[in-house]
């Protein structure tokens, strides 16, 4: 945290959860204004390659999945660590997911909160790459995953937002 950019994670071992939701576009004619993404993860530096083991949550079309795991393409979506790493896509889920005010929640699944700005003069940077747009990083009030594949809580850990834009 505190604008500091490291190749290897705290413990070795990385879980988390990512979000995207989506103000406007489209893929192959499906609208995917209003839509979301949540994704759970875990790696671990130590495995050669650091494989991800990932569950996607989707409030929207499968096209939304295809985008966020890379096979659609596009040049950015071709550096995210979970699309050039080797990866185990244990299950793509529709889900009705809720986005607030610096909260998000996937029913009983994943509820996630992050309100707290670090203060910091230093350039942000986090872990998806191609940081070509500002972001702003923050403390996160909760983190809890109970997936059925995933079962952590966090508090006070590293919490990231930007915008992200992405073409084909």
């Amino acid at each position: 945290m505190n604008g500091v950019s490291v190749e290897r994670s705290t413990h070795g071992i990385c879980f988390g959860v990512l979000t995207w939701r989506v103000e406007e576009g489209q893929a192959q004619g499906f609208d995917l204004a209003g839509t979301g993404a949540v994704m759970s993860y875990q790696y671990d530096d130590d495995e050669p390659g650091s494989p991800w083991t990932l569950v996607l949550y989707v409030d929207g079309p499968t096209e939304l999945a295809d985008i966020l795991l890379g096979r659609q393409g596009g040049a950015h979506i071709q550096t995210l660590p979970w699309v050039r790493k080797n990866n185990e896509s244990v299950a793509v889920r529709t889900a009705t997911i809720d986005f607030g005010e610096g909260d998000v929640r996937v029913g009983k699944s994943i509820r996630l909160s992050a309100t707290t700005p670090v203060v910091t003069d230093a350039q942000v940077s986090c872990i998806v790459p191609g940081h070509d747009r500002p972001g702003a990083e923050l403390v996160s009030d909760e983190v809890l995953v109970r997936d059925g594949t995933f079962d952590f809580e966090l508090h006070g850990t590293c919490a990231f937002t930007r915008d992200f834009e992405y073409t084909s």
